[in-house]
């Protein structure tokens, strides 16, 4: 028998009496407005991410969302891309347009229209102004469930095919999609309930595409100033024109090769492609060996620094070169010196972590041709220790730095300019699962991670997943700014690598559980993940960089 009443626990601790099938938004009187003064887009519901439309059924715990909470600001940056194609659909209903992939605060944008790529400055402030219209309008977004047979051929009548590939490969019964007015679009996450709670955006040329801008969490809803990153845009230009030449530009794309057992190909094709890329980095690096003894690579976490850097030594010998690799790890502080962040835990993301002073007095006497002994910090008790290995730079040899500090000026102050090259690297995926949604580049070094830490550190997906926040937190300090400092970027991202890490990822997202804060994130990759299908593992060469992730890698690590 079904109850008369559930019990309802807001996020306050006060509790609320109502009938089942009530839905989120009638809570809104009894939570009340938000302190910040956003709106409320969605809600923790037992620690799923939900719609406000979404009907109570059983006693839980309720937390509504604003942009402030991070579930809360996907939900705001997942809807104002939803409502971005609705108005350009209004606007230019004929013409191709993508959201390609992240760019600082925002996300880059291309569109064609009548066969020429590109977008002037009439069509953009058409968009604009019908984008600003619908927010005005408060125009409602609609969850609907629709049957498999009508989602299919909705896709394929409109020749929608990107999103018509993506159920290509998959055969749920239902399909949920969201509305707005005449405009349907596949759910990939719950969205806000209407057009009129995305008030805070930025629409900004940045040709040959614009940029849709959004605030960040932390500061919401202020807009940071928009900063262009040239370095990565062109990277994440050249791998799009890749993509584009390979035919593989969304996950049903690559559905459709590992389908027809052409994966294997595609794999060969593209680790050629980036130890291509690797190559023209040494060869760069080989034109200015008069000048150059330091490489400094620098990169956020999950990015492959480690086997690129050892792939690079690789490149440079063939180039003539004799590069040796100092740790910076070896330089870290004891434990008991080690930084603290402001809940008091070990900050492991600070460059104070690193012994500055000792790095900086044995870089200046190595770049002097004087020989140093070098240290090895013991991870076990956390102490550095000195065991006499001595190191000095021989004529025509080189030295890799590779560190997530490495194109931080403290970290290498003693070491004059015109002697370093500094590489950016980071795994920035072109792959999107649709044309209307990308694939964060955040999630791709995420899943990588997890991969990571449960092969090689006896982690769980749990404890990944709560020490993520710190290390993004550390990446945007730390990390982030120092790029533009880079004389070359390099993307380690294969558009692969996501249908060979699900068989791994998966079982240990579905150890995480509903009473688990964390369980909105491992639902949120679960669901991801599904849009892909597999690849054997053992198809990937071992000396691909996601072997430093996966294990039975060719290098020693």
């Amino acid at each position: 028998m079904q109850k008369q009443e559930i019990t309802v626990v807001l996020s306050d601790g006060r509790t609320v009496r109502c009938p089942p099938q009530t839905v989120v938004a009638d809570l809104m009187k009894q939570a009340g407005c938000a302190t910040s003064g956003l709106p409320y887009l969605g809600a923790l519901v037992n620690n799923d991410v939900v719609s406000l439309t979404y009907p109570l059924e059983v006693d839980c715990n309720v937390e509504l969302l604003t942009m402030e909470d991070p579930n809360g600001w996907r939900m705001y940056r997942r809807s104002l891309a939803f409502v971005l194609a609705k108005a350009v659909n209004d606007v230019y209903p004929k013409a191709r347009f993508s959201i390609e992939h992240s760019l600082g605060s925002g996300l880059y944008c291309s569109f064609e229209m009548n066969g020429q790529s590109g977008i002037d400055g009439a069509q953009l402030e058409a968009i604009d102004r019908r984008l600003m219209e619908l927010v005005r309008q408060d125009v409602p977004i609609e969850r609907r469930k629709i049957s498999f047979g009508e989602a299919v051929g909705r896709f394929e009548q409109e020749k929608q095919w990107d999103k018509y590939n993506l159920l290509r490969f998959r055969n749920p019964p239902k399909i949920v999609v969201y509305s707005c007015e005449d405009f349907t679009d596949l759910a990939h996450g719950p969205l806000a309930p209407s057009t009129g709670t995305l008030t805070h955006f930025n629409i900004i040329s940045y040709p040959p595409g614009f940029v849709i801008q959004y605030p960040e969490r932390e500061t919401a809803p202020h807009m940071p100033p928009f900063e262009r990153q040239p370095h990565l845009f062109q990277i994440f230009k050249e791998h799009k024109e890749w993509g584009r030449i390979v035919d593989v530009q969304t996950a049903g794309q690559l559905n459709e090769i590992i389908a027809k057992g052409e994966s294997s190909d595609f794999i060969k094709i593209s680790e050629a492609y980036q130890e291509k890329k690797i190559a023209q980095i040494s060869d760069k690096i080989a034109a200015g060996r008069d000048r150059i003894k330091w490489v400094c690579i620098a990169g956020p976490s999950s990015s492959g620094k480690t086997t690129f850097s050892k792939r690079l030594a690789v490149q440079l010998r063939v180039n003539g070169l004799r590069p040796v690799t100092i740790s910076v790890d070896d330089y870290f502080v004891d434990r008991d010196r080690t930084p603290r962040d402001e809940q008091g835990e070990y900050d492991f993301e600070h460059i104070e972590t690193i012994d500055l002073d000792l790095l900086n007095e044995h870089l200046e006497r190595l770049d002097q041709g004087d020989e140093v002994e070098m240290p090895k910090f013991n991870f076990e008790n956390g102490k550095r220790t000195f065991k006499g290995h001595m190191l000095r730079i021989e004529p025509g040899q080189m030295v890799i730095i590779e560190g997530i500090h490495a194109l931080n000026p403290r970290l290498t102050a003693t070491i004059p300019a015109e002697h370093k090259f500094k590489i950016y690297i980071s795994a920035l995926t072109q792959l999107n699962l649709d044309f209307h949604n990308r694939i964060s580049t955040t999630d791709n070094r995420l899943v990588r991670r997890m991969v990571r830490d449960h092969q090689f550190r006896g982690n769980s997906a749990l404890g990944t997943l709560q020490m993520w926040p710190s290390v993004r937190r550390g990446e945007k300090r730390w990390i982030f700014p120092f790029q533009k400092e880079a004389d070359a970027a390099f993307n380690s991202a294969l558009d692969y690598e996501l249908a060979a890490l699900k068989t791994l990822a998966e079982p240990l997202l579905r150890e995480v559980k509903p009473y688990h804060p964390q369980y909105a994130e491992a639902r949120r990759l679960l669901d991801f993940l599904e849009c892909f299908l597999s690849i054997p593992i053992d198809h990937i060469p071992a000396t691909s960089i996601l072997r430093e992730f996966m294990g039975k890698s060719s290098f020693r690590y």
